[in-house]
């Protein structure tokens, strides 16, 4: 069973940057769509971005577009999330999980497989 694990996350500055990582160890990522989503204190789960196995397409929660980038490096079994213009929302705990490949060509990232620990991400004023 493919199990994910996310890292870095923190506190940073309204504005700021930050580069999340989802990797798993035993199990390569490469054959795996990703997809990253979080989830905020009293809200629901959301999908915020999704990438396919082979990093050629992707998509973005609207609320997201322009400021976050996801990427893969296949020889590093890494997905990547770029977050830039970091913004008071953008405060949750991220998670990284496996999709559905079939229903990401519907441009739907639905995740499958458990959850891990998730990263936390705190945007201060």
């Amino acid at each position: 069973q493919l199990q994910l694990v996310e890292s870095g996350g923190g506190v940073v500055q309204l504005g700021g940057s930050l580069r999340l990582s989802c990797t798993t160890s035993g199990l390569t990522l490469e054959r795996y769509a990703i997809g990253w989503f979080r989830q905020a204190p009293g809200d629901e789960r959301e999908g915020v971005s999704c990438i396919s196995a082979s990093g050629l397409m992707t998509n973005y929660a609207d609320s997201v577009k322009g400021r976050f980038n996801i990427s893969r490096d296949n020889a590093r079994n890494t997905v990547y999330l770029q977050i830039h213009r970091l913004k008071l929302e953008d405060t949750a705990l991220y998670y990284c999980a496996a999709v559905d490949p079939i229903r990401f060509l519907q441009d739907v990232c639905d995740p499958f497989g458990s959850w891990g620990q998730g990263t936390q991400v705190t945007v201060s004023a």
